[in-house]
């Protein structure tokens, strides 16, 4: 899978403008990606906290698609297209792109560190 991953940093104008981004992100821009071809999924995570240090970053969006290709026609769309524009709009330099591929063997190391969590706390119960 290959997964198109935006980090948005907070509009300026505190709690109000960052409201308004939700909203208008939520009842705008979401409904625009979703009309991408070939995306597989989206998720939107709050920023909860930085561990060890203050991040101006609240917003994370991840978009799956199949592979490299399947992105590319992707961005590509006239839907996406759609919604370049409307971000731009709605949040003007908040957001910063990342192209994030899955490495299939250490998906497979980190899976068997997620088991033994899993075993050690059907150990304690």
């Amino acid at each position: 899978m290959t997964t198109l991953l935006v980090l948005y940093r907070r509009p300026d104008g505190g709690p109000e403008a960052q409201a308004t981004f939700e909203r208008r992100y939520a009842e705008e821009h979401l409904p625009l990606v979703a009309q991408t071809p070939g995306l597989r999924e989206t998720s939107v995570m709050r920023v909860a906290q930085a561990l060890g240090a203050e991040t101006e970053l609240f917003l994370v969006t991840s978009m799956r698609f199949d592979d490299r290709a399947g992105l590319d026609a992707g961005l590509a769309s006239d839907a996406m297209r759609r919604a370049g524009r409307n971000l731009r709009e709605i949040g003007p330099g908040l957001a910063t792109f990342l192209i994030v591929e899955d490495v299939p063997e250490m998906v497979a190391a980190a899976s068997q560190a997620v088991d033994t969590v899993d075993s050690a706390i059907e150990d304690r119960t």
